[in-house]
C-alpha cells in the first residue's frame, strides 16, 4: 500500500491508493478486502468512525472504487438521501456514510438490510462520528453495527500533514519554502482541512502577486485577515 500518495484537485475522485495511509494500514488493508473478497475477513461488513477531517467519506469513496473496478455493484449513499429501503442487490457493496444522522425510518431499513445481508449476499460499509455505543440510534441497530469490523480512522501525524502540503505543491508546480510549513504546524489548527484552506488562500495570493510562497507573503496575508 502506497503511504504518501495524494491528489486532492477536484477532478482527482478520492481512491485507496491516494488516501494518506499513517497509522491506518490495517483499516486500508480491510477496506479492500470487503471490497474485492470478503471471505479473508472475519466479519462481512464494516464500520469506520472518527471525527470530521479524518478521511472517512474519501475512505468510503475509495473502497466503492475498488469494488466497482473489480464488477462489483455498488451503491454509495449518505445518510440523508436514506429514506425506507435500501437497494437489495445480490452481492453489492452497500456503504452508507453519516450514519448518525439517520432517520428514525431510515434506521429500520439499515436494520433490515443488515437481516438480509446473509441471504443476498450484500457487504454492509458504514461510517459515522462516534464508536457504535455512543451512537444515538435504536438498540438492535447499535447491536448490529457493534458485530462488525470496527476501526476508529486514526489521525495523521505532522510528518504526514507536512508531505501532503508538499506533494500538492510538487502537483500544482509551486515551490512551498519549508518554514511556510514549519509556521503552519507550529501556530496554526493542524487539521487536514485547515491546513488545505490556508496552502488554496496562498496559492491564490502567489498567483495574484506573481510572488513565491513564503513566510513573509503569509504574515502578510494573516495581518489582512487569513485564519490559519
Amino acid at each position: 500500500m502506497k503511504q504518501l500518495v495524494l491528489d486532492i484537485s477536484s477532478d482527482a475522485p478520492p481512491t485507496l491508493d491516494n488516501f494518506v495511509v499513517g497509522a491506518n494500514s490495517e483499516l486500508v488493508a480491510s477496506l479492500s478486502l470487503l471490497a474485492t473478497d470478503r471471505s479473508l475477513l472475519p466479519a462481512p461488513h464494516l464500520y469506520l468512525w472518527g471525527t470530521s477531517g479524518k478521511g472517512r467519506s474519501h475512505l468510503l469513496q475509495g473502497a466503492v472504487a475498488v469494488a466497482t473496478a473489480n464488477g462489483r455493484q455498488t451503491h454509495y449513499l449518505n445518510a440523508d438521501t436514506v429514506r425506507d429501503a435500501l437497494p437489495e442487490t445480490p452481492d453489492a457493496l452497500l456503504a452508507i456514510d453519516d450514519i448518525d444522522r439517520l432517520r428514525p425510518e431510515a434506521q429500520v431499513a439499515l436494520f433490515n438490510a443488515f437481516n438480509r445481508a446473509r441471504l443476498n449476499g450484500q457487504s454492509l460499509l458504514l461510517a459515522g462520528l462516534q464508536p457504535p455505543l455512543a451512537l444515538a440510534l435504536r438498540e438492535d441497530l447499535r447491536t448490529r453495527i457493534g458485530q462488525s469490523l470496527i476501526f476508529e480512522v486514526q489521525p495523521l501525524d505532522d510528518d504526514s500533514r507536512a508531505a501532503i502540503l508538499a506533494t500538492l505543491a510538487e502537483r500544482r508546480g509551486l515551490r512551498l519554502a519549508d518554514e511556510v510549513v514549519d509556521f503552519l504546524m507550529r501556530h496554526g489548527r493542524r487539521d487536514l482541512p485547515s491546513l488545505l484552506a490556508a496552502f488554496n488562500a496562498l496559492d491564490a495570493a502567489s498567483l495574484e502577486q506573481k510572488r513565491p510562497i513564503t513566510l513573509p507573503l503569509l504574515r502578510e496575508m494573516m495581518q489582512q485577515g487569513l485564519a490559519i
